[in-house]
């Protein structure tokens, strides 16, 4: 019998995150447990405590979890994911780990026998640093820009993002390789006429409304649609925005307030993951104003719901979101205006932008994506694992 493949992957956000770079972890390492059964996944965590998340991903017969052993290591954990646990993943003979955050330990390329993959996602940090405070651009720079550099192999979460690692760092373009993010597979699913009822309760829906789902900060430019609706000539469509709330949503208030708005903007906090495919499906459109992303995912989840999708130029969203779906400039309130009552009015619109939508939504399967995935991981295993043995097709 064949040994397995043995790979590590840094799971704090796949045990921790219910957003973004958690939800990224934990659709890689289910699609690998559906279409690499006969691989071992070793999840190196930080705190057996804090493991949620993974709402029973690790009882997965392929799975293995890994925390700090020595009582130096538990006292000391944000450490042991940045220097100790390169002894801990040889020690469990791992052939290649797998950063799905952004960034790897930091002495990881002295372990010679171990091959290394870490994926970025973005670099918005770089693009736009008034975002951030002094100090986190500085640990993410040198944290982002040392995992490009002893990578064997980076993988791009965008071509958007690609571009951005050989700009900023100098990266050769062969040492990386895009590989797209998909969304959980609820959003394929139609929910119940009960579920849609249910949620419409729950939440006060109206008849008819625009979705945006996300943070509501200042990057995410939700402003742009609060300037839009005054704009708009259907006075009754109201917009619902899910998300958590910054100090940018008391600007969004403050203006929807001083335009008389308040009956038709509400933002919602705390949405369980559960109610947002059927927030979706009731939407007769969704609206990602954002003026940069890594990918964008909210607009593939709405395509998926069979949603039409209006974004904005500048990143990666025409990526995420298809050549079917609408762009406009993230400064410009009367084009979204206008982009929004199209697809309100127009029915051959919407519906040509559904049907264009859920075909191009089948490039993010996650069949497609974990078979991109383990090329990517075959193509750093392809000589010896191990004990020597080559490795092949049944193993990758």
């Amino acid at each position: 019998m064949q040994t397995p493949t043995i790979i590590g992957f840094d799971a704090k956000r796949a045990c921790q995150n219910r957003t973004g770079l958690g939800n990224y972890s934990r659709f890689v390492l289910s699609g690998l447990c559906r279409y690499a059964s006969d691989m071992r996944l070793l999840l190196y965590a930080p705190n057996p405590k804090k493991t949620q998340a993974l709402d029973g991903l690790d009882s997965e017969h392929t799975i293995a979890m890994r925390f700090p052993k020595t009582w130096w290591d538990k006292c000391l954990r944000s450490l042991w994911r940045v220097w100790g646990m390169t002894r801990d993943l040889q020690h469990d003979h791992v052939q290649l780990y797998h950063g799905l955050s952004n960034e790897l330990p930091l002495n990881i390329h002295k372990a010679k026998s171990i091959k290394t993959i870490v994926t970025i996602h973005d670099l918005i940090f770089l693009r736009y640093p008034q975002y951030y405070k002094p100090v986190s651009r500085w640990i993410y720079h040198y944290k982002f820009r040392r995992a490009c550099k002893i990578a064997d192999r980076i993988i791009a979460v965008s071509e958007c993002t690609k571009r951005d690692i050989m700009r900023f760092f100098g990266t050769p373009e062969e040492k990386i390789e895009v590989i797209y993010q998909g969304c959980d597979e609820q959003f394929r699913q139609q929910a119940t006429e009960e579920q849609k009822a249910a949620v419409r309760e729950r939440y006060q829906l109206p008849e008819r409304y625009i979705l945006y789902v996300g943070s509501i900060e200042e990057r995410k430019n939700l402003m742009l649609l609060a300037q839009a609706l005054p704009l708009l000539a259907d006075k009754d469509i109201q917009v619902i925005a899910v998300g958590r709330r910054t100090k940018y949503a008391d600007r969004i208030q403050a203006f929807i307030q001083a335009q008389g708005l308040t009956s038709r903007f509400r933002m919602l906090s705390g949405v369980p993951f559960s109610d947002l495919p059927a927030l979706y499906q009731l939407a007769p459109l969704f609206v990602y104003p954002s003026r940069f992303e890594g990918f964008g995912i909210p607009l593939l989840e709405a395509l998926c719901s069979g949603t039409p999708v209006i974004g904005c130029t500048g990143s990666c969203l025409e990526e995420a979101g298809g050549p079917s779906s609408l762009y406009v400039s993230p400064d410009d309130p009367s084009a979204l205006a206008d982009a929004i009552q199209r697809v309100l009015t127009d029915e051959d619109l919407r519906t040509k932008m559904i049907a264009d939508g859920h075909c191009y939504s089948k490039k993010f399967l996650p069949e497609i994506l974990s078979h991109s995935m383990l090329n990517g991981y075959g193509k750093l295993l392809q000589q010896v694992n191990r004990n020597g043995n080559k490795i092949g097709k049944n193993t990758l």
